[in-house]
């Protein structure tokens, strides 16, 4: 009897394995939480890093060139639409309006008194035709004329945020040259980047997840994807709005974006059915006599869900589910119900 023993512990000895010992072998089947193995689809869930957007960010500059003599807000200033935010020295301006002005009253004059001589057959009808047009261009250039002093004038075309300043007073612009950065009210949303890697399956309108470091979570949505990657960094743009964003959502917040893509049919196990024993990863399974023996598996990735495997299991075996390190090879076991 001593020999057979002997023979079971060496060959169990030469798998890897232990014997159970002999209390556990006379005390009874132990009882034991078990899972049965199977394949179905698990979520991959990805995080992204990034800061709170307004929709739409605006640089605004003036239509024409001149020198900026006076700024009228700060970073951080809210504003109204048609609020003004910055002057440049319009005294140019108003001279060319000026003389726009008296050009178009000594058009309306010579064709008041053309009307008049060709009501008395003195001048040609194309002549009366000729003056026509130039009063109406004159009237045209005294009214381009006004606009342009207008455009002096820099104003706010929506309510928002100053986000930037881009210019000083003192400085000559050109026209169309930035020189306020506003942050529109309205949607907020988050600005990230993605890597090359994480692309697939994912589309705008995919559904996501934002949380703010201050702990608030809410509902979002991709709503932008780059069509290129950036050349520095190599990955794409994507920006992702907030569904449900309150007034707490301040601009330029930190921000975590979660999205949930479903990944392929894969098996996962409880983390606690898992024995590692250096780099030797296992699991118990219970065959059909209600005995365990080890088995070697490889596993691709942790997940909330537990562990994908990879090899080693197939789909509707049994193992042993907790309390793995507490069994021995060859041990009898009762599931518990």
């Amino acid at each position: 009897m001593k020999l057979c023993w002997m023979c079971i512990l060496a060959l169990l000895a030469a798998c890897g394995e232990k014997a159970p010992p002999a209390e556990a072998l006379e005390a009874g089947p132990r009882l034991v939480k078990a899972w049965k193995v199977g394949a179905g689809e698990t979520a991959r869930e990805h995080r992204y890093s990034g800061d709170v957007r307004a929709r739409i960010e605006a640089t605004l500059g003036l239509r024409v060139a001149g020198k900026l003599v006076e700024r009228l807000v700060d970073v951080g200033a809210r504003v109204k639409a048609g609020q003004a935010l910055a002057r440049l020295d319009a005294t140019d301006q108003q001279l060319a309006a000026a003389q726009a002005e008296a050009n178009r009253a000594l058009a309306a004059a010579e064709l008041t008194r053309t009307q008049e001589l060709r009501g008395r057959n003195f001048i040609s009808q194309a002549a009366l035709e000729a003056k026509e047009a130039t009063a109406r261009a004159a009237d045209a250039q005294a009214q381009l004329a006004k606009n342009q002093a207008a455009y002096a004038t820099l104003l706010a075309d929506a309510p928002g945020v100053i986000t930037a300043v881009l210019a000083e007073p003192g400085q000559v612009v050109a026209a169309g040259q930035a020189v306020l950065r506003v942050a529109r009210d309205g949607e907020r949303e988050v600005a990230i980047a993605l890597p090359e890697a994480h692309l697939a399956g994912l589309k705008v309108g995919a559904a996501a997840q934002v949380e703010l470091w201050a702990g608030k979570t809410y509902s979002g949505r991709l709503r932008e994807l780059a069509p290129m990657a950036d050349a520095a960094s190599r990955t794409f743009a994507a920006r992702v709005s907030i569904v449900d964003a309150d007034p707490t959502v301040a601009l330029g917040m930190t921000a975590t974006v979660r999205f949930a893509q479903q990944g392929a049919s894969e098996i996962v196990v409880p983390l606690a059915a898992i024995l590692q024993q250096g780099e030797r990863t296992a699991v118990w399974v219970i065959g059909a006599d209600g005995k365990v023996s080890q088995r070697p598996i490889g596993i691709a990735r942790y997940a909330d869900q537990g562990a994908v495997v990879t090899s080693g299991l197939q789909a509707g075996e049994t193992i042993v589910a907790a309390g793995a390190f507490k069994l021995a090879a060859g041990e009898k076991v009762r599931v518990a119900q």
